[in-house]
Protein backbone atom coordinates (compact mmCIF):
# COMPACT_ATOMS: atom_id res chain seq x y z
CA UNK A 1 0.00 0.00 0.00
CA UNK A 2 1.50 3.33 -1.12
CA UNK A 3 0.54 6.84 -0.09
CA UNK A 4 -0.12 9.13 -3.07
CA UNK A 5 1.80 12.35 -3.60
CA UNK A 6 -0.40 15.43 -2.98
CA UNK A 7 -0.25 16.33 -6.70
CA UNK A 8 -1.68 12.90 -7.58
CA UNK A 9 -4.55 12.96 -5.11
CA UNK A 10 -8.00 12.89 -6.67
CA UNK A 11 -6.68 11.64 -10.02
CA UNK A 12 -7.60 8.34 -11.60
CA UNK A 13 -4.55 7.28 -13.59
CA UNK A 14 -2.32 4.34 -14.41
CA UNK A 15 0.79 4.51 -12.24
CA UNK A 16 4.07 4.15 -14.09
CA UNK A 17 7.05 2.02 -13.11
CA UNK A 18 8.95 4.99 -11.61
CA UNK A 19 6.22 5.48 -9.01
CA UNK A 20 6.90 2.07 -7.51
CA UNK A 21 10.67 2.43 -7.82
CA UNK A 22 10.87 5.69 -5.89
CA UNK A 23 7.83 5.56 -3.58
CA UNK A 24 8.16 3.52 -0.39
CA UNK A 25 5.27 1.36 0.80
CA UNK A 26 3.33 2.66 3.81
CA UNK A 27 2.07 -0.79 4.74
CA UNK A 28 2.35 -4.33 3.43
CA UNK A 29 1.86 -7.94 4.48
CA UNK A 30 4.67 -9.00 6.81
CA UNK A 31 4.34 -12.67 5.85
CA UNK A 32 4.57 -12.52 2.04
CA UNK A 33 4.70 -16.25 1.42
CA UNK A 34 2.99 -18.74 -0.85
CA UNK A 35 -0.02 -19.70 1.29
CA UNK A 36 -3.66 -20.30 0.47
CA UNK A 37 -4.69 -17.33 2.60
CA UNK A 38 -2.71 -14.36 3.90
CA UNK A 39 -4.33 -11.70 6.10
CA UNK A 40 -3.06 -8.48 7.63
CA UNK A 41 -4.54 -5.70 9.77
CA UNK A 42 -3.16 -2.18 9.25
CA UNK A 43 -3.69 1.21 10.92
CA UNK A 44 -2.99 4.26 8.73
CA UNK A 45 -3.33 8.04 9.14
CA UNK A 46 -5.94 9.88 7.01
CA UNK A 47 -4.92 10.30 3.36
CA UNK A 48 -5.28 8.92 -0.15
CA UNK A 49 -3.67 5.56 -0.80
CA UNK A 50 -3.21 3.23 -3.73
CA UNK A 51 -3.72 -0.45 -2.87
CA UNK A 52 -1.87 -2.97 -5.03
CA UNK A 53 -3.05 -6.59 -4.68
CA UNK A 54 -0.27 -9.00 -5.68
CA UNK A 55 0.30 -12.73 -5.99
CA UNK A 56 3.34 -14.69 -4.86
CA UNK A 57 4.08 -15.72 -8.45
CA UNK A 58 3.79 -13.19 -11.27
CA UNK A 59 0.86 -13.19 -13.70
CA UNK A 60 -1.34 -15.43 -11.54
CA UNK A 61 -5.02 -14.77 -10.83
CA UNK A 62 -6.17 -14.40 -7.25
CA UNK A 63 -9.08 -13.20 -5.11
CA UNK A 64 -8.74 -10.38 -2.60
CA UNK A 65 -11.01 -9.02 0.12
CA UNK A 66 -10.42 -5.50 1.42
CA UNK A 67 -12.30 -4.21 4.47
CA UNK A 68 -11.91 -0.58 5.49
CA UNK A 69 -13.01 0.96 8.80
CA UNK A 70 -12.94 4.76 8.86
CA UNK A 71 -14.19 7.51 11.17
CA UNK A 72 -15.59 9.49 8.22
CA UNK A 73 -17.01 8.50 4.84
CA UNK A 74 -14.41 7.06 2.51
CA UNK A 75 -14.53 6.18 -1.18
CA UNK A 76 -12.54 3.83 -3.33
CA UNK A 77 -12.42 3.06 -7.06
CA UNK A 78 -10.42 0.96 -9.45
CA UNK A 79 -7.62 2.95 -11.10
CA UNK A 80 -8.37 2.85 -14.80
CA UNK A 81 -7.95 4.84 -17.99
CA UNK A 82 -10.53 6.32 -20.34
CA UNK A 83 -10.29 4.44 -23.62
CA UNK A 84 -9.15 6.62 -26.51
CA UNK A 85 -6.43 7.50 -28.99
CA UNK A 86 -4.41 10.70 -29.34
CA UNK A 87 -2.98 10.32 -32.84
CA UNK A 88 -5.49 8.34 -34.90
CA UNK A 89 -6.53 10.53 -37.82
CA UNK A 90 -7.73 9.94 -41.37
CA UNK A 91 -4.90 9.19 -43.80
CA UNK A 92 -4.24 11.62 -46.66
CA UNK A 93 -1.61 10.39 -49.08
CA UNK A 94 0.50 12.29 -51.58
CA UNK A 95 -1.12 10.16 -54.28
CA UNK A 96 -4.30 12.16 -53.63
CA UNK A 97 -2.63 15.37 -54.79
CA UNK A 98 -3.84 14.98 -58.37
CA UNK A 99 -7.42 14.71 -57.12
CA UNK A 100 -6.91 17.76 -54.90
CA UNK A 101 -5.42 19.71 -57.80
CA UNK A 102 -8.36 18.74 -60.00
CA UNK A 103 -10.81 19.98 -57.39
CA UNK A 104 -8.92 23.27 -57.18
CA UNK A 105 -8.96 23.77 -60.95
CA UNK A 106 -12.60 22.71 -61.49
CA UNK A 107 -14.35 24.26 -58.52
CA UNK A 108 -17.94 24.81 -59.70
CA UNK A 109 -21.57 24.01 -58.94
CA UNK A 110 -23.77 22.12 -61.44
CA UNK A 111 -21.38 22.75 -64.31
CA UNK A 112 -21.17 26.49 -63.75
CA UNK A 113 -17.60 27.70 -63.64
CA UNK A 114 -16.88 30.08 -60.81
CA UNK A 115 -13.93 32.42 -60.84
CA UNK A 116 -11.64 31.67 -57.96
CA UNK A 117 -8.37 33.26 -56.92
CA UNK A 118 -5.46 31.33 -58.38
CA UNK A 119 -4.14 28.80 -55.93
CA UNK A 120 -0.81 27.09 -56.06
CA UNK A 121 -1.09 23.45 -57.10
CA UNK A 122 0.17 20.87 -54.63
CA UNK A 123 3.56 19.51 -55.56
CA UNK A 124 5.17 16.22 -54.49
CA UNK A 125 7.36 16.61 -51.46
CA UNK A 126 11.09 16.31 -52.02
CA UNK A 127 12.29 12.83 -51.15
CA UNK A 128 14.94 12.20 -48.54
CA UNK A 129 17.83 9.83 -49.17
CA UNK A 130 16.07 7.17 -47.12
CA UNK A 131 12.89 7.53 -49.19
CA UNK A 132 14.91 7.20 -52.40
CA UNK A 133 16.29 3.91 -51.10
CA UNK A 134 12.76 2.73 -50.33
CA UNK A 135 11.62 3.67 -53.82
CA UNK A 136 14.45 1.65 -55.36
CA UNK A 137 13.62 -1.43 -53.25
CA UNK A 138 9.93 -0.94 -53.88
CA UNK A 139 10.33 -0.69 -57.67
CA UNK A 140 12.42 -3.87 -57.77
CA UNK A 141 9.69 -5.91 -56.10
CA UNK A 142 6.42 -4.16 -57.02
CA UNK A 143 6.61 -4.78 -60.76
CA UNK A 144 4.77 -2.92 -63.49
CA UNK A 145 1.61 -2.19 -61.50
CA UNK A 146 3.69 -0.44 -58.78
CA UNK A 147 1.58 -2.08 -56.07
CA UNK A 148 2.56 -4.75 -53.57
CA UNK A 149 0.63 -7.61 -51.99
CA UNK A 150 1.22 -9.12 -48.54
CA UNK A 151 3.95 -11.50 -49.75
CA UNK A 152 5.79 -8.68 -51.52
CA UNK A 153 5.39 -6.42 -48.48
CA UNK A 154 6.97 -9.13 -46.34
CA UNK A 155 10.01 -9.21 -48.65
CA UNK A 156 10.31 -5.41 -48.74
CA UNK A 157 10.02 -5.06 -44.96
CA UNK A 158 12.71 -7.73 -44.47
CA UNK A 159 15.05 -5.82 -46.79
CA UNK A 160 14.25 -2.47 -45.17
CA UNK A 161 14.66 -3.78 -41.61
CA UNK A 162 18.02 -5.34 -42.52
CA UNK A 163 19.25 -1.86 -43.47
CA UNK A 164 17.90 -0.37 -40.20
CA UNK A 165 18.95 -3.02 -37.72
CA UNK A 166 17.93 -1.13 -34.57
CA UNK A 167 15.74 -3.91 -33.19
CA UNK A 168 16.46 -7.63 -33.20
CA UNK A 169 13.86 -9.19 -35.51
CA UNK A 170 13.61 -11.84 -38.19
CA UNK A 171 11.07 -9.80 -40.12
CA UNK A 172 7.30 -9.73 -40.12
CA UNK A 173 4.98 -12.68 -40.58
CA UNK A 174 2.59 -12.89 -43.50
CA UNK A 175 -0.36 -12.30 -41.16
CA UNK A 176 1.23 -9.10 -39.83
CA UNK A 177 1.82 -7.89 -43.39
CA UNK A 178 -1.83 -8.56 -44.25
CA UNK A 179 -2.88 -6.47 -41.25
CA UNK A 180 -0.54 -3.69 -42.40
CA UNK A 181 -2.13 -3.67 -45.83
CA UNK A 182 -5.62 -3.59 -44.31
CA UNK A 183 -4.57 -0.55 -42.23
CA UNK A 184 -3.15 1.47 -45.12
CA UNK A 185 -5.27 0.22 -48.03
CA UNK A 186 -7.38 3.34 -48.63
CA UNK A 187 -8.66 2.34 -52.09
CA UNK A 188 -9.73 -1.21 -51.21
CA UNK A 189 -7.44 -2.98 -53.70
CA UNK A 190 -5.85 -5.29 -51.12
CA UNK A 191 -2.45 -3.89 -52.11
CA UNK A 192 -0.27 -0.90 -51.22
CA UNK A 193 1.12 1.74 -53.54
CA UNK A 194 4.39 3.53 -52.84
CA UNK A 195 2.82 6.41 -50.91
CA UNK A 196 0.83 4.05 -48.71
CA UNK A 197 4.00 2.05 -48.05
CA UNK A 198 5.97 5.18 -47.11
CA UNK A 199 3.25 6.19 -44.66
CA UNK A 200 3.29 2.70 -43.19
CA UNK A 201 7.06 2.81 -42.74
CA UNK A 202 6.78 6.17 -40.98
CA UNK A 203 4.36 4.63 -38.46
CA UNK A 204 6.61 1.59 -37.95
CA UNK A 205 9.63 3.83 -37.29
CA UNK A 206 7.70 5.69 -34.58
CA UNK A 207 6.64 2.43 -32.93
CA UNK A 208 10.13 0.98 -33.36
CA UNK A 209 11.65 3.80 -31.30
CA UNK A 210 9.17 3.13 -28.49
CA UNK A 211 9.94 -0.60 -28.57
CA UNK A 212 13.68 0.05 -28.51
CA UNK A 213 13.28 2.21 -25.40
CA UNK A 214 11.79 -0.71 -23.46
CA UNK A 215 13.91 -3.49 -24.96
CA UNK A 216 16.90 -2.62 -22.76
CA UNK A 217 18.62 -5.99 -23.11
CA UNK A 218 18.09 -6.03 -26.91
CA UNK A 219 16.44 -9.43 -26.72
CA UNK A 220 13.86 -8.52 -29.34
CA UNK A 221 10.96 -8.70 -26.86
CA UNK A 222 9.38 -6.70 -24.04
CA UNK A 223 7.31 -7.78 -21.03
CA UNK A 224 3.53 -7.42 -20.86
CA UNK A 225 3.96 -4.70 -18.21
CA UNK A 226 6.31 -2.74 -20.49
CA UNK A 227 3.78 -3.24 -23.28
CA UNK A 228 1.24 -1.26 -21.25
CA UNK A 229 3.58 1.71 -21.11
CA UNK A 230 4.52 1.31 -24.79
CA UNK A 231 0.85 1.38 -25.80
CA UNK A 232 0.36 4.54 -23.76
CA UNK A 233 3.49 6.16 -25.27
CA UNK A 234 2.09 5.46 -28.75
CA UNK A 235 -1.02 7.47 -27.89
CA UNK A 236 -3.44 4.61 -27.20
CA UNK A 237 -5.24 4.70 -23.86
CA UNK A 238 -6.80 1.41 -22.77
CA UNK A 239 -8.20 -0.11 -19.59
CA UNK A 240 -7.16 -3.17 -17.60
CA UNK A 241 -9.46 -5.54 -19.48
CA UNK A 242 -7.97 -4.52 -22.84
CA UNK A 243 -4.40 -4.81 -21.56
CA UNK A 244 -5.22 -8.33 -20.39
CA UNK A 245 -6.61 -9.15 -23.82
CA UNK A 246 -3.42 -7.87 -25.48
CA UNK A 247 -1.32 -10.08 -23.21
CA UNK A 248 -3.45 -13.14 -23.99
CA UNK A 249 -3.48 -12.43 -27.74
CA UNK A 250 0.11 -11.30 -28.43
CA UNK A 251 2.36 -12.52 -25.57
CA UNK A 252 4.16 -15.86 -25.37
CA UNK A 253 3.98 -18.35 -22.49
CA UNK A 254 6.36 -16.15 -20.46
CA UNK A 255 4.17 -13.11 -21.15
CA UNK A 256 6.82 -11.49 -23.36
CA UNK A 257 5.90 -9.80 -26.65
CA UNK A 258 8.31 -9.93 -29.59
CA UNK A 259 8.69 -7.16 -32.17
CA UNK A 260 6.50 -8.82 -34.79
CA UNK A 261 3.61 -9.30 -32.36
CA UNK A 262 4.18 -5.80 -30.99
CA UNK A 263 3.82 -4.21 -34.44
CA UNK A 264 0.84 -6.44 -35.26
CA UNK A 265 -0.88 -5.24 -32.07
CA UNK A 266 -0.23 -1.58 -32.85
CA UNK A 267 -1.43 -1.98 -36.43
CA UNK A 268 -4.65 -3.53 -35.14
CA UNK A 269 -5.15 -0.78 -32.54
CA UNK A 270 -4.52 1.95 -35.09
CA UNK A 271 -6.90 0.39 -37.59
CA UNK A 272 -9.71 -0.29 -35.12
CA UNK A 273 -9.55 3.20 -33.58
CA UNK A 274 -9.57 4.76 -37.06
CA UNK A 275 -12.53 2.64 -38.14
CA UNK A 276 -14.46 3.47 -34.96
CA UNK A 277 -13.84 7.19 -35.39
CA UNK A 278 -15.08 6.98 -38.98
CA UNK A 279 -18.40 5.50 -37.79
CA UNK A 280 -18.66 7.78 -34.74
CA UNK A 281 -20.03 10.77 -36.67
CA UNK A 282 -21.29 12.73 -33.66
CA UNK A 283 -18.28 11.92 -31.47
CA UNK A 284 -20.26 10.53 -28.54
CA UNK A 285 -18.18 7.35 -28.30
CA UNK A 286 -21.06 5.12 -29.46
CA UNK A 287 -21.58 3.55 -32.88
CA UNK A 288 -24.30 1.31 -34.34
CA UNK A 289 -23.39 -1.36 -36.89
CA UNK A 290 -25.43 -3.93 -38.75
CA UNK A 291 -24.06 -7.45 -39.18
CA UNK A 292 -22.61 -6.70 -42.63
CA UNK A 293 -20.74 -3.61 -41.40
CA UNK A 294 -19.49 -5.51 -38.35
CA UNK A 295 -18.16 -8.40 -40.43
CA UNK A 296 -16.53 -6.05 -42.95
CA UNK A 297 -14.87 -4.17 -40.13
CA UNK A 298 -13.55 -7.20 -38.25
CA UNK A 299 -12.71 -9.55 -41.13
CA UNK A 300 -10.56 -7.05 -43.07
CA UNK A 301 -8.33 -5.76 -40.30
Amino acid sequence: MNCLHPQMCGQNQHLQKDFFLYTASKAKCKTYINLREVTERMHLPPGEYVIIPTTFEAHQDGEFILRVFSEKNSTSEEADTTIGSDKTQPIVFVSDRARANKEIEHDGIQGEKKKKPKRKLLQPEEETEEEKQFRAIYQQIAGEDMQICANELKTIMRNVLSKHNKVKTEGFSLETCRSMIALMDTDGTGKLNLQEFKHLWKKIKEWQLIFKGYDKDKSGSISSFEMRNAVNDAGFHLNKQLYDIIAMRYADERLNIDFDSYICCFVRLEGMFRAFNAFDKDGDGIIKLNVLEWLQLTMYS
